[in-house]
This record gives C-alpha cells, structure tokens and sequence, in this order.
C-alpha cells in the first residue's frame, strides 16, 4: 500500500491509515458508485425508466453536498468520529435498505442515504491524521487513505459478477456489512472531541471574486457532469450492448478501479508537466474514454480503452481541482476549495438529471457522445500560465477523493 514505503507507519498511523481506506472505500466506491455497477439489476427488479434513474442519481448528489457542506461546521467542535460514524451508519443502514426493498420508495430512499455517506466521512480525515501523525508522515498517510475509492471499485467488480441477476441483494448485504466493520474500527480508532483549532492560511474565511476562478469553477462544473453520467450509466449503456454484458460489465469496472490508483501520481504529474498541460491531457482522455462508449459500446476493445483512460484520468481530475484550487486560492485554501467542491456538486446535481431525460428520447449512446462534447469544454477553462509555476503542492495530491488542506470549523472541502 502506499504508506508502506521508505517511511514506514506503525502504531496510530497505520491503524489510521487502515481506518481510512476502509471507510472511504465503503462510502465512495460501494455507497455512492455501487449505484452505476448494479443499474441494470436496479431497473429491471424495479421497473424504473432511463430517466427516473437520473433523477434518482442526482438526489444522492444532493445529500452528499448537503453533508459536504455541513460537516466542516462539526468536524472542529465533535472531532473526527462522530462524523465518520456518521458517515459509516448512513452507508450501512442505507445499503441495507438497497439490498432489503421491495418496492422504489424503500429503494431511492436507501440510494439517497448510502449517496451522503461519502459527504460525512471524507473531511474528517484531514483532521484525524493532524492530531494522530507526525508532520513528516502525514502524506503517506493522506496518500493511502486516498486510494480507498479504487480499492473498492476493484473488489465490487468480481463482487457483481458473482451475485449478478437476482442475487444483486446479496451484494449489496455484503456492502453493507462490510460498511458496518469499517465503522465500528473507526469508532475504535478515530478521535473524538475538539481540537484547538491553529489559525492561518486554511482558516476560515470568506473568498472575494477574482477573475483567475472563473475557468477552475467552470472546469468543476464540467467534471461533476460527465463524472457523474459515465458512474451512473457506464455499466447499464454496456450491459445492453454486448452480448457478454453480465461478465463484461463487472470486469469493465474492476479495470477501472485497478488503472485509477494511477491518480495517486497526479502531484508528481502537475509538478513535472505544469498544471495547464495535465489539464489538457486528464480531460482529453476522459473525453476519449466517454466517446468510446458512445460510439462502440459492444465492442470489447473500446469498453477496455474507456476503462484504462477514465479511471485514471478521471481519479487525477479531483487532484488536479485540489491543486488548482490552492493556488488561485492561496491566502484562504480552504474556504476557496469549498466554494469549488460547491461548484463540482452542481454539476453532479445536473448531470444524472439532464443527460438521463435526454436519453430517455435520443438513447444512452447519443447521452454519452453529448457528454464527451460537453467534457471537451473544460479544455476553453485552462488554467492560465501565469502564476501555475512547476512547483510540488504542499500536500500530496492524489486519486479521488482528493487531498486538501485541512478544513476549517466552519468549512469542508472534498469533492
């Protein structure tokens, strides 16, 4: 794993650490992507329409803002427990709702509460591992808890392909029990209660307007779209065109979850090529990789070449945003990154939501080439030369969700 390297963890590090990736691989990659793996399953048990699955999709954004944008305000005063067991119950009993429903109702209403899982459990960490890791193996540390997200996007693959067709229920039992373990090593692990609170650049505070944030918000918005289009709608626009779907499907997205853990390299990218240039190849290739399944979704070779392109373009994207955002925003890091997650969730809100009612009338491959159009605008938004020097960032970015710095009392900052 990435913290077991020249500087080794021991004792509240690597149980940390541990704590970490457990509980962002739960929240990330089963509560709030586990959605997109099983949509086929979904809408056959359940009778739901293409469209009515965007609208589904983009509610469990919602919640997951909604806890984002809250959690900053407790973390301070309650410490990081409480809000990652927070986190972790909402992903247990959600999924258990999921795997146990018999009707939509119980079904969205788990959907949703699984989807703020995510929301509640990620700003946390940045606190945990303040108080509970020495300065100099804090990076490892934030490294590895990072790479939760594609750990479980790896493990949900062959996990699909076992309990595919009726058996999706089994699956989503065994999310959440694997939800409820994390939380409870959590519980054990993490601190509670309040910290005294060191103030400077990541403090609170409002951000004034300034013009160099114009294309970083729009690059945001962009990414929130066709991230939250291809998770949702990958696999159900391949299961209905390959013969193999059942089998292709849940390989298509263990490859992408074991080429995503690429993103962890995406500091020493940005420091090596410069920020503009890693900004044009991460969404040249995420747009590439949506094209793919738009034009060719039952050919095997094109599923395969959008996996290897999206997942690591796309785990380095949520990097790239956390780099950026520190540098347009340097003198208030993390109010500045708030009000750029804010931006990443509209655009997460407005995805699953838009392209699904266009591809109720124009189909899901006409919905993916859009999108892939739509995902070539970021390129209008580089980030400018001037002031975007080839320099590492102070904290270790790597794959979805992102490194920043530590919020404040009264912010949050992931995406």
């Amino acid at each position: 794993m990435a913290w077991t390297s020249r500087t080794s963890l021991d004792g509240p590090g690597q149980r940390l650490a541990v704590a970490g990736i457990s509980a962002i691989g739960v929240t990330f990659g089963f509560a709030r992507y586990g959605y997109g793996l099983f949509l086929p399953e979904l809408r056959a048990e359940f009778g739901l329409s293409v469209s009515l699955l965007g609208l589904i999709g983009s509610a469990t954004y919602v919640g997951y803002l909604v806890a984002l944008l809250t959690v900053g305000a407790l973390v301070g005063r309650f410490g990081p427990r409480p809000l990652v067991v927070a986190g972790g119950l909402c992903a247990t009993v959600g999924m258990g709702c999921v795997a146990l429903a018999q009707g939509p109702g119980l079904l969205i209403a788990g959907l949703v509460l699984a989807g703020t899982s995510s929301g509640w459990a990620w700003v946390p960490y940045s606190d945990a591992v303040d108080r509970m890791v020495p300065a100099g193996r804090r990076e490892h540390v934030m490294g590895a808890i990072s790479s939760g997200t594609a750990f479980a996007v790896v493990l949900a693959g062959p996990l699909a392909l076992l309990a595919h067709g009726t058996g999706w229920r089994y699956a989503w039992l065994a999310f959440a029990l694997a939800a409820l373990a994390s939380t409870v090593y959590n519980a054990r692990v993490l601190p509670g209660g309040s910290a005294a609170h060191k103030p400077g650049r990541g403090g609170a505070g409002r951000v004034t307007y300034r013009r160099s944030a114009v294309p970083l918000l729009l690059t945001a918005v962009v990414y929130g779209v066709v991230g939250t289009v291809y998770w949702s709608f990958a696999v159900e626009l391949i299961s209905g065109s390959t013969d193999t779907g059942t089998a292709t499907a849940p390989l298509f997205w263990s490859l992408m979850g074991a080429v995503g853990m690429a993103g962890a390299l995406t500091g020493h990218a940005i420091a090596r090529f410069g920020l503009r240039r890693v900004h044009a190849g991460l969404f040249l290739g995420i747009a590439a990789a949506v094209a793919l399944l738009g034009l060719a979704p039952g050919a095997l070779p094109a599923v395969a070449l959008s996996a290897l392109l999206y997942g690591p373009c796309f785990m380095a994207g949520s990097g790239l945003l956390a780099v950026w955002s520190h540098r347009v925003f340097p003198e208030r890091p993390a109010a500045g990154f708030t009000v750029t997650v804010f931006f990443l969730g509209l655009g997460t809100i407005a995805g699953p939501a838009l392209l699904g009612a266009f591809a109720e009338l124009h189909g899901l491959r006409a919905a993916f080439l859009l999108t892939a159009a739509v995902t070539l605008l970021a390129l209008l938004c580089a980030p400018r030369s001037r002031g975007v020097r080839d320099r590492r960032p102070n904290v270790r970015r790597s794959a979805h969700p992102p490194v920043c710095p530590r919020p404040s009392p009264s912010h949050s900052g992931r995406s």
